[in-house]
């Protein structure tokens, strides 16, 4: 999972739910930018000027604040979101997609290629929400 320092508890006896899944053309992208750039991760904030669209730096290119949360992994990928972006969006799945578009910002790596990583959600059902696999947050 993800290498910060605290993680909740991982019930060993289901299969756990993921909590973010990728595209075929989200994961062509990162495997692309994986060769160019070596290991990446990805950081989705809350707002303001970069609006809550995912950004793509390499590894270590963004610092995370106190209390933000990894969600998961895209191809090795750590995928970190806001901590209040996060409370508002605990219950439901994330689905990392691309689009041909200039995103906000231009700071994130596909921006050069003229692309734009989103996030599509759905909520997760009562089922799923038992047997989510955890987070790991940054203390």
């Amino acid at each position: 999972m993800c290498s910060h320092k605290f993680s909740v508890f991982i019930n060993t006896n289901k299969k756990m739910v993921k909590r973010i899944d990728a595209t075929e053309k989200a994961i062509a992208l990162i495997n692309i930018l994986q060769a160019k750039h070596g290991d990446l991760m990805f950081y989705q904030a809350g707002g303001c000027c970069e609006g809550t669209q995912p950004q793509c730096f390499e590894k270590g290119g963004f610092y995370q604040r106190l209390g933000d949360v990894c969600i998961g992994l895209v191809e090795n990928t750590e995928f970190w979101v806001d901590k209040d972006l996060f409370e508002y969006w605990k219950h439901a799945h994330f689905t990392l997609d691309v689009i041909d578009a200039f995103g906000v910002g231009g700071f994130s790596l596909e921006t050069p290629l003229k692309k734009t990583f989103r996030i599509e959600y759905r909520i997760f059902t009562p089922e799923e929400e038992q047997s989510l696999e955890p987070v790991t947050y940054i203390e």
